[in-house]
């Protein structure tokens, strides 16, 4: 692309920089959930039953009865009225890794030939979306439309824009989950209820158990006229093709980096559109690779996290091209340099404490520490394979096990201190309560420097399940996913080895044994059979994966066959036995797994065929045409041994052009009849393994060439913007 061009696209995004902001004096707290219906406001617009009323079934001390729907439902359209809504929603999560919305009016007739602003009880409670045109897995068929959508009053409404917003569950005529919020729920009560019931071994007076999230969501941005010239990147998220830039992440000089000013007006916009939403936003920053960013924000309870995640990232793409940027959410976008993730920071904690939270001071503390970690090691060793399919997708595969991101092996992390502790513990005969170390501190020995406060753990960048102080950090997610599939899964295993622990805790009391001992010997116990899922090392290396193998976990890397783990006898009993999902819900939701990856290479496929073909191959031939006629004009002007010497270069391009020509052209045809068979296979795993064994391996092996092409042919010719054009903000 040419310079001229690309400083017209700079320009044209400059002046998409000015933006509204809120008086600068007022502060973010002062706007903090300006648009949501916070408890404060239900307070002043419901009156004093219905408030009550809602408090305790957002609590889940109460069911919402049709008469607090109602008085809730007026107060709520009042609300949202006044901010200037026209319109109201259920907001829910299919199976798409997006979200879904229908907007109604508050309008009915009045009887009288006018009409009125109404918005019910009902309303606000049900609606009906068409449940055949979303992913179902073979649960709706597309002569069978109805579904139903019901408000969850943990997550509190919100008004976007004109419109009310209801975040709710999605489920089929049937009863079955047809989105991620349902079972993300249903985990969440199984993890209260097998928690609460370990937790009071050590805290009789623990009411109920809360799991925590707090995710980082990390993005690129590129300038929206690039992004506009590049096909790949507009189907699919992703650039197809492309040379390393020469100068790309290897000075390390971004990650950190201060912040380009286009950025932060990005980044400020997005930060109080966010906080007007509730969505409490903390960090931000420069990543690792260039155009690279992250933003994470407090730690919530994790059915309200999730929903704020989906919220920022449909806000971010917005905001975005307000300052002429596109946000991509890909996890791969561009070959060469880190991707993106989504870490899932997870941890559990009472009405009184956190129950990750690092040793305390009693000894009963530090066996409540040690408990709770070890179930958690147990959880994540029993179902790895699974944990692994919960974030296994077409996009995220190319970002797993490269530059940072954990490899495609699910262990877990420990740090020297707690890793040194469970090999004491494991090896021990002593029933004696453990005495653990809390943070220490670092000297530095720099009379103006305090000392540090160093964490009982270090971090490891290549572990995807890694313990951070007082929670799990599961690094794997990809950053366009729902967090919630991996909610799902870690919340039921951890539920599980929770309900299994207590099962062989009480049948050691129910045989005499005292229960300070009950639980020791049951912790020394798991700390023996969890043991291969700890891993301490690197874990890109060669050794790691035949050690991984050894100790059985699963090494599998292939996409479709990883989605398998849904399908295991193991699972479908984890699943049923804690209520989460059903055998049904489990094979829709593998079987639209397989779909969603076969469509994605599909797409990556034609694409990238028609780029080839339609944009590549005519600008290499024209760019060889102009050689071979330089070539020709040579020799016409010097005698014949300087035109052969002075041609030379030029003869080696065009021979060089000729061969990459040939190749892309011939295996662009292998690659539409690789998808024509592919296709031909009428079953979806079969047919997805066909994706991934003969279609994708195709589009890396013909990328090579064109980005040799990129090399050779002339910069203002090359159709498309390159890797060093789109990768740097000015």
């Amino acid at each position: 692309m040419s310079s001229t061009l690309r400083f017209q696209i700079v320009g044209e995004a400059f002046k998409k920089r000015a933006v509204e902001v809120p008086n600068p004096e007022e502060r973010p707290s002062e706007f903090f959930a300006k648009y949501v219906f916070t408890r404060q406001k239900m307070q002043k617009y419901l009156p004093p039953e219905a408030y009550g009323k809602m408090c305790d079934v957002i609590d889940g001390e109460a069911s919402l009865d049709m008469a607090t729907a109602n008085a809730v439902a007026a107060g709520m359209k009042k609300w949202a009225m006044e901010l200037g809504a026209t319109h109201c929603t259920h907001w829910f999560q299919p199976l798409t890794e997006g979200t879904a919305e229908k907007h109604d009016g508050f309008v009915e007739h009045d009887g009288k030939g006018g009409m009125i602003e109404e918005f019910t009880g009902k309303q606000l409670v049900q609606q009906e979306p068409d449940a055949s045109s979303f992913p179902s897995g073979g649960i709706r068929s597309t002569f069978e439309a109805r579904g139903y959508s019901a408000w969850d009053p943990t997550s509190p409404v919100f008004v976007l824009g004109d419109t009310l917003m209801i975040p709710t569950i999605f489920i089929s005529y049937t009863g079955e989950a047809l989105d991620y919020k349902a079972p993300l729920k249903k985990s969440l009560k199984a993890v209260d209820k097998a928690a609460t019931a370990v937790a009071r071994y050590f805290y009789p007076d623990v009411r109920r158990v809360v799991c925590n999230l707090g995710w980082e969501q990390e993005y690129f941005l590129v300038d929206e006229g690039l992004y506009a010239a590049r096909p790949d990147l507009m189907m699919t998220g992703r650039t197809l093709m492309g040379h390393d830039s020469a100068k790309n992440q290897q000075m390390d000089d971004h990650y950190f980096g201060s912040i380009p000013m286009r950025v932060a007006a990005f980044m400020k916009d997005l930060e109080i559109k966010a906080l007007e939403l509730g969505i409490p936003c903390k960090t931000r920053h420069n990543e690792v690779a260039p155009n690279q960013f992250e933003l994470a924000p407090i730690f919530e309870e994790t059915n309200l996290a999730v929903d704020h995640n989906m919220l920022i990232m449909s806000l971010m793409k917005k905001v975005a091209r307000k300052h002429g940027f596109r946000c991509l959410l890909h996890e791969k976008p561009f070959a060469g340099i880190n991707g993106s993730g989504k870490h899932n920071n997870w941890s559990l904690s009472t009405d009184t404490g956190i129950l990750l939270h690092g040793p305390g001071k009693a000894p009963l503390d530090n066996l409540r520490f040690v408990t709770f970690i070890v179930e958690s090691l147990m959880a994540v060793y029993r179902h790895n394979g699974l944990l692994k399919a919960s974030i296994i997708s077409a996009t995220n595969v190319h970002r797993l096990g490269a530059s940072e991101a954990p490899p495609a092996i699910v262990s877990s992390f420990l740090g020297k201190q707690l890793s040194d502790l469970l090999e004491h513990l494991e090896s021990s005969t002593d029933d004696e309560l453990i005495n653990l170390s809390g943070k220490q501190t670092l000297s530095l020995d720099i009379p103006q420097i305090p000392e540090l406060t160093q964490d009982n753990t270090d971090r490891n960048r290549t572990s995807p399940f890694a313990f951070t102080g007082n929670r799990f950090e599961f690094r794997a997610v990809g950053s366009q996913q729902n967090c919630a599939a991996a909610m799902i899964v870690l919340n039921t295993a951890m539920a599980e080895a929770l309900t299994d622990f207590k099962q062989r805790v009480d049948t050691r009391i129910s045989q005499g044994m005292e229960l300070t001992k009950a639980i020791l010997s049951t912790v020394r116990e798991d700390i023996k059979t969890c043991k291969p899922i700890r891993f301490d090392g690197n874990g890109y290396s060669e050794a790691w994966k035949q050690e991984a193998a050894r100790r059985g976990l699963d090494t599998e890397t292939s996409a479709p066959l990883i989605l398998d783990q849904y399908l295991k006898p193991e699972t479908v009993r984890m699943f049923s036995d804690m209520n989460v999902l059903t055998k049904a819900e489990l094979e829709a939701r593998n079987e639209i797994k397989l779909d969603t990856y076969i469509k994605k290479i599909q797409i990556e496929a034609r694409i990238f065929g028609d780029i080839c073909m339609n944009h590549i191959i005519p600008t290499s031939t024209r760019y060889q045409t102009q050689l071979i006629d330089n070539v020709r004009k040579m020799a016409e002007i010097f005698p014949k041994e300087d035109a052969e010497r002075l041609n030379s270069p030029n003869l080696n391009l065009i021979r060089q052009m000729g061969e990459h020509n040939t190749f892309i052209i011939e295996n662009v045809e292998r690659l539409i009849e690789a998808r024509r068979v592919a296709n031909r296979i009428r079953d979806g795993r079969e047919r997805a393994i066909a994706y991934h064994d003969t279609v994708a391996p195709l589009i890396e092996k013909i990328r090579y060439h064109v980005d040799q092409l990129e090399l050779i042919v002339d910069d203002e010719l090359w159709p498309l913007p390159k890797y060093r054009e789109m990768l740097f903000i000015h």
